[in-house]
Formats: C-alpha cells, structure tokens, sequence
C-alpha cells in the first residue's frame, strides 16, 4: 500500500523545511519525510553562520527574517586565528555591523520547524529508494516497508542522497581531510582555560596541514573540529569507543603544539570521527521530469567557505518560488530552479574546495592571516 502526495520532500534539514515554509507561505501544500524519530531525536548543535545574500535572503523570502534576529548569537561573529603555538595572529570582535551573524543550528531549524502547518512532516520516515512510475510520477519506499508515490519528487536528504542516483550517477568523495570532532561542555566553569583560548565566537587554529575550528555554543559549551589532512582509512585505525583511546591516537599528531590548543581534545567529554566528502564541482544532470534536488543532495561540498547551510536555504526558497511562479507548469518550474542552481553551487564548490587547500596545503596559517588582514 501507498499513499500519494503531490509535492513530496525527501529529508527536514534546512532546505527542505525552507522549500515547504515558502510553498506554504504561496498557499502550496507539500509532505516532509524525515528519516529522524522527531524532532528532539538528537541534538542538532554546531554553529551557522547565516550570509546576506544566501540563507538571509532565504529567510525573508520565508517571512522568518525577524525570528531570526531573536536567535542570532550576540558575539559569535568574533574571530580569532592562532598558531600552533598559541600566538593570536588575527583577532576580531562582533561589533553587530557583520553580515553573517552566527545562529545555533538547532534553534534555526525550530524556527523553521515551527512555522510548518501539522501534519507536514512524516517523522520516522527514513527513504530507501526511489524509482520513477511514468509521466513524472515516482515512488518513494522506506525502512518501515511503506511507500509513498508523487507528482513531484524533492530530494533534499543530504550527501547520501537515495533520490539523487534518479537524475546522477555522480556519489561524494573524500576530500582528504578527517575531523575528530569534539565537545567541551559547561566550559566556562568546568574548562576555562579552553574557554578562554576560543573567545566568544569562531576560533581557526593552523599549521603543518592540520588545525583546530571551533565555536563557542549558546549554551556555553565548545563544539571542536581537529581536522588534519589523512587517508581515507585513518579514522578506522582509531577505537573511537574508547574516547581516552581516541583522544590520545588525535593527540598523536599534535605533538608539537601548545598545551592549551591540545587541550582542546586532551579535555574533550566527548569525540567522534568525521570524513569530509564532496561532489564534484559542477556536479549538475539533465532535466528528468518530476524530480529535482536541493542542498547537500545536490551539491555537497566541504564545509571550509561556510556556504553549505546557507546554500541549502536558498536552494529550497528558490525552488518553492519557482514552483509558485509557475502554477501547472512544473517543468517550466524545475528549469528555472535548476539554472540558477547550477552556476551557484559550482561557484560555491570552487570557492569550498580553494579554502580547503588554503587552510590545509603547506602554508596554511600564513595565507590564513594574509587573507584576513588585507
């Protein structure tokens, strides 16, 4: 058995629910299925930084802009980038003029989820595979063995895409850098000194293809990426079910830098390996009725321009404006959609992939701090 939906969204990140928010907000209805249990499944954490001309745009278009000001993190657009010795090399305040004020992801995606009718998302939902039925009609099945078939397909469940082998054959590579990712919770009471070194906002620590990002959280905890050019396999070298185990294999290869920077991990409560994959640059496909794609699904990139999240939004209010512009004629919709797609994304891509070789290639910290001084 399986039910039929007109407007069918595969994935509820932030595109997603911004392509069904501004479908909404034109009188279009549209069904969400999520692969999460609900909506506090797990926590969302981690900091975005929302850009002017992508994910701000997106929100207004949503009619959201002003929830958003009441989540912006005061002081999280501050920088600060050290070396491997701690010398702080570039430091900036947040004088609240920046054009990319930091939000917590899951407050974002409360915003968002919040200004959705009931009943729009169908949690639990998690997308096995997806084929077409004819005339731009296809057929969405699920772990649960239930099945849904639409008019028009949405794929928007991220970098492991089951909608996206419909229109591609291209999957995400490795890029070559690995993150151990980390948490260092409470941190002003329970690690002031790690508190101390990342500041109130983004902090950048580079040198010798390797480094240390991380944010200070609303909530007062630090969320730490050390990220370090690897192979692909290094990451399985290392039991990360033994967090004292995994703690010293990442310390390892920071034998050298300063103690306040390695206690970054040394004190971590908790830590989880991470690859970073991408599609490739330009990655687009032909026209194939009744299906599209949006985010992560369509163009995955490594995180090191800051544009996933942003992208993400724009490609869902985007679409959803398409789709309203164009009343009856969705493959009009989806051509309009998909060539400001392309061009946009690839220009992103490029930009993601050159910031990553800048960070990680052999002069990484000084191309860091030429870029932002001058």
């Amino acid at each position: 058995m399986s039910t039929h939906h007109p407007i069918a969204i595969i994935g509820g990140g932030l595109g997603g629910l911004t392509a069904a928010r501004v479908l909404h907000v034109n009188g279009i209805q549209a069904a969400i299925f999520e692969r999460e249990a609900s909506a506090a499944a797990r926590t969302q954490g981690g900091m975005l930084d929302i850009h002017e001309e992508n994910g701000q745009k997106a929100l207004r278009t949503a009619g959201l802009y002003e929830g958003f000001l009441k989540i912006v993190h005061e002081g999280g657009q501050e920088m600060r980038l050290v070396g491997p010795d701690a010398t702080v090399h570039v430091s900036e305040k947040d004088e609240g003029t920046g054009g990319r004020p930091e939000v917590d992801r899951g407050d974002l995606r409360d915003l968002l989820l919040n200004s959705l009718p009931d009943g729009t998302i169908h949690w639990g939902s998690k997308a096995t595979g997806a084929r077409a039925l004819g005339d731009g009609r296809h057929e969405v099945t699920f772990a649960d063995g239930s099945a849904i078939t639409t008019d028009l397909l949405i794929g928007a469940d991220g970098a492991w895409s089951r909608v996206r082998p419909l229109l591609s054959d291209a999957t995400p590579a490795y890029t070559g850098i690995s993150f151990a990712e980390t948490d260092l919770y409470d941190a002003d009471a329970r690690h002031p000194r790690s508190a101390a070194v990342i500041g109130g906002g983004f902090f950048i620590s580079l040198g010798g293809r390797r480094g240390f990002l991380a944010h200070r959280e609303t909530d007062g905890s630090l969320h730490v990426y050390a990220a370090l050019k690897a192979d692909e396999g290094w990451l399985d070298t290392i039991d990360f079910t033994d967090p004292a185990v995994a703690r010293a294999a990442v310390l390892a290869h920071f034998e050298d830098w300063h103690e306040d920077l390695r206690a970054l991990v040394a004190d971590a409560d908790t830590i989880t390996p991470r690859r970073i994959h991408a599609l490739p640059v330009g990655h687009r496909w032909e026209r194939i009725a009744g299906v599209t794609l949006l985010g992560d699904a369509a163009h995955v990139m490594s995180p090191f321009a800051g544009e996933g999240a942003n992208l993400a939004m724009l490609d869902g209010a985007e679409l959803a404006e398409a789709l309203a512009a164009h009343p009856g004629d969705t493959e009009a919709a989806l051509t309009a959609y998909e060539q400001a797609l392309f061009p946009r994304s690839e220009a992103s891509a490029v930009e993601s992939a050159a910031s990553q070789e800048t960070m990680f290639g052999d002069r990484g910290l000084e191309r860091m701090i030429e870029f932002f001084t001058t």
